[in-house]
């Protein structure tokens, strides 16, 4: 399927910054594209967690509950999944049309096609390889409204400049960055090992994946929604407690056991 990513140069009105919707104009969910399963959200102290699967590909679904347009920055790792960048609000974004669903599935390498997002060790991570491991292990969404929303449905999801309005590199940024970054990951003790992060996402296969611009004037500066994901292994989300402990071991085996454990109980009385 053709898709349309749009450049929208990052236009301001003079009207002052919105504050953070309590309701959601996107709905972000994450979609294992090797099993077709969503993945479950748990919450715990505050945040949103996923269970990621090493090796395996994801895709990011992005859902306009609006009729209006809007722009949504997305961040994997603390990186801009369109430019490379360091991720900002400011920055690049996918434009939807109105009550649009669409899925990003990786990093934005030409208008043409993208590197799989896959999980995976946190050293082999796109961020840590290139030299930005300090925010792995989080997916985010900055949402802007548009100021004067244009109805109209484009092919795909489009996206937008930064707000300078100079058109952003897609191509690989900081390629070469230090593998001082990877090694020092690697280098880290056994205990310190237990409470840090275990996966992130790394860059994966090239994807056909065509895409093309658009325009888009934001109605702030301040995004109007801002949701985070974090994830892991599954296996440390049960030791930290992200999922309890019974829940794992009888709602998620990977597979059902002909022979589980123990002899035949007797039947519950009626």
């Amino acid at each position: 399927m053709f898709r349309k990513i749009l450049f929208a140069v990052g236009l301001l009105t003079a009207a002052a910054c919105t504050p953070v919707s309590a309701r959601p104009l996107v709905e972000v969910a994450v979609i294992d594209r090797d099993n077709g399963q969503w993945l479950p959200q748990y919450a715990y102290r505050g945040d949103s967690w996923l269970a990621g699967t090493p090796g395996h590909r994801y895709s990011v679904r992005l859902t306009n509950t609006t009729g209006e347009r809007v722009l949504v920055v997305l961040s994997v790792d603390g990186v801009n999944a369109v430019t490379g960048q360091t991720a900002a609000a400011s920055q690049a974004g996918y434009v939807l049309a109105p009550w649009e669903t669409t899925e990003i599935a990786g990093w934005r390498k030409s208008l043409d096609d993208i590197a799989q997002f896959v999980f995976t060790d946190l050293g082999d991570s796109y961020a840590a390889r290139t030299g930005r491991p300090r925010n792995v292990g989080v997916i985010g969404v900055a949402v802007f409204q548009e100021a004067r929303p244009r109805y109209y449905v484009p092919a795909a999801p489009p996206i937008a400049r930064g707000y300078d309005g100079r058109e952003r590199n897609l191509d690989e940024r900081s390629a070469s960055a230090p593998a001082a970054a990877a090694d020092a990951i690697a280098e880290e003790s056994s205990e310190k090992s237990a409470t840090r992060q275990s996966i992130g996402t790394g860059h994966g296969q090239r994807e056909w994946s065509p895409v093309g611009r658009t325009g888009f004037e934001r109605a702030s500066r301040s995004p109007a929604q801002l949701t985070q994901l974090r994830y892991d292994d599954r296996r440390r989300l049960v030791a930290l407690g992200v999922i309890p402990h019974r829940y794992y071991h009888s709602g998620y085996r990977e597979r059902p056991e002909a022979f589980p454990e123990g002899f035949v109980a007797d039947p519950p009385r009626y």
